[in-house]
């Protein structure tokens, strides 16, 4: 069983900076394709990034580009967000997910990822 646990979520203001973990258990990291998502109180769950099984590709929702960036140590099992310049919009619920899928689809659907971690609040105050 593939099981997914945040970390990292805090309160900070606008400007600064966070990183989140995302440990993976259960399989190899590297047999993962993985992906954050938020949602925000109010709003649908939306895609943040994810990144493919060996670095080789990154995506990004246009709200982060340039200011996240995802990243990932399989000898860990950990992936990273580290968030910079945070604004108050940033303000959700962050969730890791994974899938097994070996074909890359509509990665920023909710439902290509199978697992889910609990996720980790993350607050910026103006």
């Amino acid at each position: 069983q593939v099981q997914l646990a945040e970390s990292g979520g805090g309160v900070v203001q606008a400007g600064d900076s966070l990183r989140l973990s995302c440990a993976a258990s259960g399989r190899a990291l590297s047999d993962l394709y993985m992906g954050w998502f938020r949602q925000a109180p109010g709003k649908e769950r939306e895609f943040v990034a994810s990144i493919s099984w060996r670095d080789v590709s990154t995506y990004y929702s246009d709200s982060v580009k340039g200011r996240f960036t995802i990243s990932r140590d399989n000898a860990k099992n950990i992936v990273y967000l580290q968030m910079d310049t945070l604004k108050p919009e940033d303000t959700a619920v962050y969730y890791c997910a994974a899938t097994q899928s070996r074909t890359v689809l509509n990665f920023r659907a909710s439902g290509y990822y199978e697992h889910w971690g609990q996720g980790t609040q993350v607050t910026v105050s103006s």
